[in-house]
């Protein structure tokens, strides 16, 4: 598989940000999915793995190339998981949340921090995980698969005012976190987000398992 252009199938233009620092050293030529006019697909799957194959193969579909998805969010121990895989519609389930006049992500950590009111530091305990494919067509047999995880904590109140949806109230607490005297994703330069994250472990999963088949980067 050597795939001079792939297509990003996402919308979110801070993960899009993200995928363009992450993917240029490994030498991928993408597209977001936009620029072929594809809509996202819902996601109805009930694991990462499940949602990014759903939109990998939507957007191999619609573009007749290969295609590279990643589903990601937030797990909170506290709260049992979630939100999970239902992170970045978390405020939607709220009644109270529907329709309100801010933007989405905030909606999200604020419900968030309202969940966990009265929570002591010990118990907030947290991590965002991802997961990204590629796969060669929409049928594509063997995905490609790779996994990342980073552990951190749910701060009190948000901080910063860099990255995307959680970032502002999640703590690193290894990784970049001991380096960073626990500063929010949302306080950190992007080049060490970049190198800790969830999602640069998943590429660097992903990366290696196209290793392992003996192909190189395009």
């Amino acid at each position: 598989m050597n795939p001079r252009r792939v297509v990003l199938a996402t919308g979110n233009a801070g993960k899009l940000r993200e995928f363009a620092a992450l993917l240029a050293p490994a030498g991928f030529s993408f597209e977001p999915q936009s620029a072929f006019g594809i809509e996202p697909p819902e996601e109805t799957g009930d694991t990462f793995l499940a949602n990014a194959l759903l939109k990998a193969r939507y957007a191999a579909r619609h573009s007749g190339l290969p295609a590279m998805a990643d589903d990601s969010g937030l797990e909170v121990d506290a709260l049992g998981g979630a939100p999970g895989v239902r992170s970045a519609r978390y405020a939607e389930d709220a009644a109270d949340a529907a329709g309100a006049a801010i933007p989405r992500d905030e909606a999200n950590w604020r419900k968030l921090l309202g969940a966990l009111a009265g929570v002591p530091e010990a118990g907030r305990r947290a991590r965002f995980r991802c997961c990204i494919v590629l796969v060669r067509d929409a049928d594509d047999p063997s995905p490609l698969v790779g996994e990342g995880a980073w552990e951190g904590r749910i701060l009190e109140a948000p901080r910063g005012s860099g990255g995307f949806g959680y970032d502002p109230v999640f703590a690193p607490i290894d990784g970049a976190g001991a380096a960073s005297g626990g500063r929010s994703v949302a306080e950190l330069e992007a080049a060490a987000k970049n190198l800790h994250s969830h999602r640069a472990a998943a590429l660097r999963a992903l990366l290696a398992a196209w290793q392992a088949q003996g192909v190189r980067a395009p």
